[in-house]
């Protein structure tokens, strides 16, 4: 499935960038085209004439091409890219990556890339285990991308590790596997609604009522619905996160903003992915002005039921449309989620509990349970971009 595809390949300055050269054979042998971007330690390893030479194209390594002005479009590779894949990785390239350290060309590629990416991570072993490597690796995952597993070795303390960079066949096949995937996915050409992050309920121009949803979750499930063919539409409350370009976006600001967008949308769709933590309340009354405080005097907020955007959507569902909600828990959790799988008329529940530590809220990991009609499937802690793929891995299973 890589015929036709526009590949960009950054190489870094590691010892495995002999190996990109197979990388190349391999991509270009399946019918891709393939661009090179090169770090200047990069070419340390591998000169820029072999990579040209295997790609047809000039290899791309510094923003200039030359001293008359002339330059190379990072912004353009994004756009022109069906995939970027950056083998080797080192561990400075993903540092630089997680935190967005612009000062080359491939970091300034990859942070145009609207394209799915892939990282084949290339370091010493102990260097990999590091929890510095690890804190990185977590977040560049928590941002859609895709992390190739290193091989296997022994760290200097006798025990295995991993962090050797995977060979290049299987780097391919896992390429391969994923554009395979999302030409055989039943989501493929359905439109597919998500909602994701917090809604802001204004109480005066400068202060509102709000929660701690950063929108990771529900942005990781319209990537993997995209990467699987579907046309994504993502209703977005207020959070700073980006989006691949084959989706379709609509900002939104209050829960009302996203009542009406997600009706909307959803009167054509073929599923509603509600994973937004809408606000259940919000002011009666909205002050034209600032409030000022005056001293000794408290102040009381009156607040009013926002409408349900998920118990709309679930009275408006047809035949052949399907429904996942989200259930927030602190205690009774599966009951509380098998009561709005029934009142909202959901086809399943996705579960996550404020008692399982280091999930939900702002964090790049979360821990679900799947709870159906008559089944439950309890899941492990795991990157919010792997969760993303248990459950739209459940909604094709149903559809």
């Amino acid at each position: 499935m890589l015929k036709g595809k526009k590949i960009v390949l950054g190489i870094t300055g590691s010892i495995a960038a002999y190996k990109s050269c197979n990388i190349i054979r391999l991509l270009v042998k399946q019918g891709a085209e393939v661009q090179v971007v090169i770090t200047p330690a990069g070419k340390e390893f591998i000169t820029p004439i072999t990579l040209s030479a295997l790609t047809q194209k000039p290899v791309i390594s510094e923003f200039f091409s030359q001293r008359d002005g002339s330059w190379h479009s990072h912004v353009a590779l994004g756009m022109w890219a069906d995939a970027m894949l950056v083998a080797p990785c080192t561990a400075s390239t993903l540092g630089k990556m997680a935190n967005g350290i612009a000062d080359n060309m491939l970091v300034t590629t990859y942070l145009s890339m609207k394209a799915p990416v892939f990282i084949a991570p290339a370091m010493d072993l102990d260097m990999y285990a590091h929890p510095s490597t690890a804190a990185n690796l977590s977040r560049l995952q928590s941002y859609g991308n895709i992390i190739i597993e290193p091989q296997s070795g022994f760290l200097a303390s006798g025990l295995e590790g991993k962090g050797r960079m995977e060979e290049p066949e299987r780097i391919v096949q896992q390429l391969d596997d994923y554009f395979s995937k999302a030409a055989a996915s039943p989501l493929r050409g359905r439109k597919v609604v998500i909602t994701a992050g917090p809604t802001y309920e204004k109480i005066d121009p400068v202060r509102f009522v709000g929660n701690y949803s950063s929108g990771k979750m529900g942005f990781a499930i319209a990537e993997e619905c995209s990467r699987r063919g579907a046309d994504v539409t993502l209703v977005a409350g207020p959070v700073a996160l980006s989006c691949s370009k084959g989706i379709r976006r609509i900002d939104v600001e209050s829960s009302r903003e996203m009542y009406d967008a997600a009706i909307r949308e959803f009167a054509d769709a073929d599923v509603a992915v509600l994973s937004a933590a809408v606000a259940d309340f919000t002011p009666k009354d909205v002050a034209d002005t600032k409030i000022k405080r005056e001293k000794g005097v408290g102040m009381t907020l009156e607040l009013e039921p926002t409408r349900d955007i998920a118990a709309e959507i679930g009275r408006m569902k047809r035949e052949g449309q399907r429904v996942i909600g989200f259930a927030l828990e602190t205690n009774d959790e599966n009951t509380n989620a098998r009561h709005k799988l029934e009142s909202k008329n959901a086809d399943f529940i996705v579960l996550n509990s404020l008692r399982n530590e280091g999930t939900c809220f702002r964090t790049d990991q979360n821990q679900i349970t799947i709870i159906g009609k008559d089944y439950e499937k309890a899941f492990d802690k795991k990157p919010k971009s792997e969760v993303a793929v248990d459950i739209i891995d459940e909604l094709e299973r149903i559809i």
